[in-house]
């Protein structure tokens, strides 16, 4: 072998060694050898690991200080490692290219970069390959691109080659490596492990990426040390990029926990009465955040999210990536934050191209510039953003309990979860959504499930289960509501991949405990040594017969009786234990008219509580007037009839908020009504549909318009009981429809009901298989209309009726 370089930082070292056909680098404590690595890149399909030479070498500190807003630690963190830079040529191709290596107290890194590339070059290979056949025991899951299958256990000599997902953890002895990747962006694309023997070799996601001048891979990460030392290690965030410095100081970024319904209902992201339920609930057991999944219409979103801001709780809305893909796409965000929402979580993303993390980068780059926290779901692992971009707050990349639902074969087993503290938690947040009790086929116990929510980190961690559910359990309710929202430290007391995680994260004075195991029934003894206290108290909620039982016990150590595949929480303190109350509704900010009607230059004035901010969309613009008065402006483009949303926040954190609308005249003519926004509406399921009828639960899963055999091609599609509010700002002269019962509910019947302004207009008694019944009624100086399906008789199934045809005449106009 040729010249060799070496970099140490405390009893860690990587030396480096340049031969005429290979480069290796080996890891050593206190030059006791740990593992093997070789090194090298292929550029344009040649090897530069082969033939290159050293030009030169160096080595420095990399002292830098962070902040980390959630997850294992929250606050400000020291990076203290070591550099060494071997700088090489490649006499075949003449490329000039080099070597990163870091190490730190816990790891070592090492990435490549070609700093004098011209133009652009395309990698063809990462030859970074590890030795594993000092090893003896691994926890992998087979690779797929949104890691959601099993993780497992297995020796090492039975793994199967192929591919596998990071983070990769093996075991020699004491020691334990966890593989895993840092400091991803759109320059790259995402890599996995290919297994071959006892050869842990990384296969980029891409067949070949163009690269330019600077670094042209990630950082490859192997943490080295103790259980304790791997699930305790920061190294992925350390390496990853340093935050712009007004992204560091947000304090809109607030990690949490949060009500979620759709697990236990899953069409219920479409009902405002559902989703104000949960949000009664988080602020009862002192929770942040309420997400809305699938389901949510825009209508009503602005209103819960004022309810919600009113009683301390934050809203998230659910979308698809590919609904967020380009710039126009794009421009969604800042209409929902202009309506105060909170946070988004994005799904189904799916992939490690490269094409997809520029992708990222746009989400990444808006969302910080709009004040959004960011919740990714089938998405990548974790790789250092939660230093780089600190509002994002989760990711899936993880089997959880959505799974219950697609699945009732009890997918999650306690071996799975047991196995996650000690690698995929260790790279970042994991939205889990955890304590799962009404899960169908679960083989854990009330104890493990309960225990997930403080063994699995999360920024925002979504429960599971329908709120009522944690009410009927006033143990687990209890200890949900005292649970911390985000952790100042983590420990892990004892356990192992194959047996049993018991996990501490510190809030303050007070430390949370959780431990989930697999396996039979078992007493496991907590030594509460590393707490750093000096007079614990604990209260522990453990497995009993019929569900939880708790017990409050004294003293530096404890026992526990685990059940089969059981687990338990503790709070433990040297002060008090309990410190939760409910949330208390704050008064909102007042904004007036509610109603405001734009004038023939698209403006109008509102005035609000002194001291607020107010949001509108993009395009539209807010000028303040004084004396609590402001101009809105809304483009000179829009339709007649349109609606903005003007809101109105506090500047406290998070902010109390009220809304009011803004809308555009409408003018003389025959408007489409499924064309015009509706300001309110009520819907037994799913949201209100247009020109379609009602269908299922979802958005747009209607079919076309259908009654008695004839179809229509527009209209409004609801299910009984149902309301629609439309603005018509007493200006129209006549509505006129045909409103039947859609032949997709035979054998149902309800009654239609026409309201202005609270007044009674004209009903009908509809039958399925009856032709739909011409309406047409004199809505002369309506301002909101109001269209309305009820029950004919208490008792009647739903039926789902279509408002078909609908069409409003103006008389009189603004225009």
């Amino acid at each position: 072998m040729g010249e060799g370089q070496l970099v140490g930082n405390g009893g860690l070292e990587a030396s480096v060694v340049v031969g005429e056909s290979s480069i290796a680098m080996t890891v050593s404590r206190r030059r006791q050898p740990l593992a093997v690595v070789a090194l090298g890149i292929g550029v344009d399909g040649v090897d530069l690991g082969a033939g290159s030479v050293v030009v030169r070498s160096s080595e420095f500190a990399v002292v830098e200080k962070w902040f980390a807003h959630s997850g294992k630690a929250r606050g400000e963190h020291l990076v203290d490692h070591r550099e060494l830079r071997v700088e090489l040529h490649h006499a075949g191709t003449g490329r000039d290219w080099t070597i990163r290596v870091r190490v730190s107290a816990d790891g070592v890194a090492v990435r490549y970069a070609m700093p004098e590339l011209p133009g652009t070059a395309m990698l063809t290979s990462d030859n970074t390959s590890l030795d594993l056949s000092a090893f003896s025991r691994a926890w992998v899951l087979e690779y797929q691109t949104w890691y959601e299958t099993p993780r497992v256990g297995v020796d090492l000599a039975d793994l199967e080659p192929g591919a596998y997902g990071f983070p990769f953890l093996a075991r020699s002895g004491d020691d334990y490596l966890l593989v895993s990747e840092s400091g991803i962006d759109g320059r790259y694309s995402g890599a996995h492990a290919a297994m071959s023997g006892t050869t842990l070799g990384f296969e980029l996601a891409d067949t070949a990426v163009e690269i330019a001048r600077g670094d042209v891979t990630p950082w490859r990460v192997f943490v080295l040390g103790s259980l304790a030392e791997v699930v305790e290690s920061l190294l992925v965030d350390e390496l990853a990029s340093p935050v712009t410095p007004e992204l560091a100081a947000a304090e809109w970024i607030r990690p949490g926990r949060a009500a979620w319904s759709w697990w236990s209902d899953f069409y219920s992201g479409a009902q405002l009465a559902q989703q104000k339920r949960f949000v009664d609930a988080a602020a009862e057991f002192s929770w942040e955040h309420l997400l809305i999944d699938c389901g949510w219409e825009e209508t009503w979103v602005p209103e819960i999210v004022a309810y919600a801001s009113l009683r301390g709780v934050q809203v998230h809305l659910w979308t698809v990536w590919h609904d967020l893909d380009g710039p126009e796409k794009l421009a969604q965000l800042a209409l929902w934050r202009s309506w105060g929402v909170a946070g988004i979580k994005v799904d189904f993303m799916e992939s490690e191209s490269k094409d997809r993390y520029r992708w990222y980068d746009a989400v990444l780059r808006e969302t910080a510039r709009l004040g959004l926290m960011v919740n990714f779901h089938g998405s990548v692992i974790p790789r250092g953003w939660a230093r780089t971009w600190p509002q994002v707050i989760g990711y899936e990349a993880i089997r959880g309990s959505e799974y219950y639902v697609f699945y009732d074969d009890a997918p999650l087993t306690a071996e799975h979860n047991v196995i996650q503290p000690f690698t995929r938690n260790v790279v970042g947040a994991m939205d889990y959504t955890p304590v799962a009790f009404s899960a169908p086929g679960r083989v854990t116990s009330d104890g493990h499930e309960l225990a997930l929510s403080v063994v699995f980190e999360c920024g925002i961690t979504h429960f599971a289960d329908d709120v009522a559910v944690y009410a009927e359990r006033p143990l687990a309710a209890r200890f949900l509501a005292e649970l911390a929202p985000v952790w100042d430290e983590t420990v892990l007391l004892s356990g192992t991949p194959d047996t049993e995680a018991v996990i501490a994260r510190r809030r303050g004075d007070r430390w949370y405990v959780g431990c989930v195991a697999v396996g039979d029934r078992r007493v496991v003894t907590v030594e509460l040594d590393r707490l750093g206290l000096t007079d614990p108290v604990a209260w522990i909620v453990e497995d009993a017969v019929g569900g939880l039982a708790e017990r409050t016990v004294s003293g530096r150590s404890f026992e526990v009786s685990l059940a089969l595949n059981g687990g338990f929480v503790a709070i433990v303190s040297d002060g008090q234990l309990f410190r939760s109350t409910p949330r208390v509704a704050a008064d909102a900010p007042t904004v007036v008219p509610a109603l405001a009607v734009l004038d023939a230059d698209n403006t109008a004035v509102v005035t609000t509580t002194a001291g607020v901010r107010v949001r509108v969309a993009p395009g539209w613009s807010a000028e303040p007037l004084g004396h609590e008065r402001w101009r809105i402006q809304a483009p000179s483009d829009l339709e007649p009839g349109s609606l903005g949303v003007v809101t109105v926040e506090s500047t406290s954190l998070p902010p109390a908020i009220a809304h009011a609308r803004a809308v555009v005249p409408l003018v003389a003519g025959v408007h489409r009504v499924s064309a015009l926004p509706m300001l309110a509406f009520q819907n037994e399921s799913g949201p209100v549909e247009r020109d379609q009828s009602n269908g299922g639960g979802n958005p747009a899963d209607g079919s076309p318009m259908h009654v008695a055999g004839v179809y229509f091609a527009d209209g409004l599609g609801v299910s009984t009981p149902s309301s629609v509010e439309l603005y018509f700002g007493g200006h129209a002269g006549r509505f006129t429809a045909r409103v039947g019962v859609d032949d997709e509910t035979p054998g149902t019947r309800a009654r239609a009901v026409v309201s202005g302004d609270g007044r009674e207009l004209g009903s009908v008694v509809l039958e399925a298989g009856e032709p739909a019944a011409e309406l047409d009624l004199d809505v002369s100086g309506v301002q909101v209309l109001t269209l309305s399906t009820r029950e004919v008789a208490a008792g009647d199934p739903a039926a789902h009726v279509d408002w078909a045809s609908a069409r409003l005449m103006v008389m009189e106009g603004i225009a």
